[in-house]
């Protein structure tokens, strides 16, 4: 479970996020959504703790997020960045065995279980035939393929990602979700997701958390935060839902 209790951030005298208060169960599957600059991914950054709130609290199961050391708060949670650091050639493999640093101790070599790992991780995202691959050498759908078999090797219960599908092509962002959905199903990881495209949102993932105006306009099931009214509202723009798919005027 995640909680967030009344959680405020600014950028310098620039408020993001004000007064946030919400609860994500155990597997759940969840969209956070809003328009550009709503604070979507420093809500994400906020609760992995690479960015500290001003003020109110994260809590992790029934722990603040501040208590866990680095590594303990890695062992809980997964993030796989909008924009991938790729500067340095690791290969595909190389990049994916990244996330089983959190279970090694100093100067402390991969064992063969981890080695085992970080294959089937690959195998899972269908990137195991990308391993000796550089980023260089990867589609933009097949590097993310490759991070999310980074964050599934870190074998955490929690699984953030920021716009895992931004500038992807319709058949790689299906993919993508598929194999998010399919991770939620089976493997019940709570998964929270920023996500740009709403018919994505409404397709696949069943809760929804909607940004507005610095806070929290709506929590609940994605069809219901979806709607003509809270689209207007957010977006400013006018559409319409029909058997299941939104339709923009």
């Amino acid at each position: 479970m995640i909680e967030v209790r009344n959680l405020t951030y600014s950028y310098g005298k620039k408020e993001i996020l004000h007064n946030i208060s919400f609860t994500v169960a155990k597997g759940a599957f969840v969209a956070i959504m809003g328009s550009n600059g709503c604070g979507k991914t420093t809500l994400l950054r906020c609760i992995s703790r690479l960015l500290t709130p001003q003020s109110g609290q994260v809590l992790i199961g029934d722990t603040p997020a501040s208590d866990y050391s680095v590594r303990q708060l890695a062992q809980q949670i997964a993030m796989v960045q909008q924009h991938p650091h790729t500067d340095i050639e690791f290969s595909a493999f190389e990049t994916v065995l990244m996330g089983r640093n959190p279970y090694q101790r100093h100067l402390q070599n991969e064992s063969q279980k981890d080695w085992d790992i970080v294959e089937q991780c690959m195998r899972q995202t269908n990137t195991w035939h990308l391993r000796l691959s550089l980023p260089s050498q990867m589609s933009g759908g097949e590097l993310q393929r490759v991070m999310i078999a980074r964050a599934l090797a870190q074998q955490t219960p929690i699984l953030l990602l920021d716009e895992p599908t931004s500038n992807l092509d319709i058949a790689h962002q299906f993919e993508i979700m598929e194999l998010l959905r399919d991770i939620n199903q089976h493997e019940h990881k709570t998964i929270l997701i920023v996500v740009h495209d709403l018919n994505l949102a409404l397709r696949y993932c069943p809760d929804a958390l909607l940004l507005h105006n610095h806070g929290l306009l709506f929590q609940g099931h994605t069809d219901e935060a979806l709607n003509s009214e809270r689209i207007a509202t957010v977006f400013g723009v006018k559409a319409s839902i029909q058997d299941g798919y939104i339709r923009f005027k």
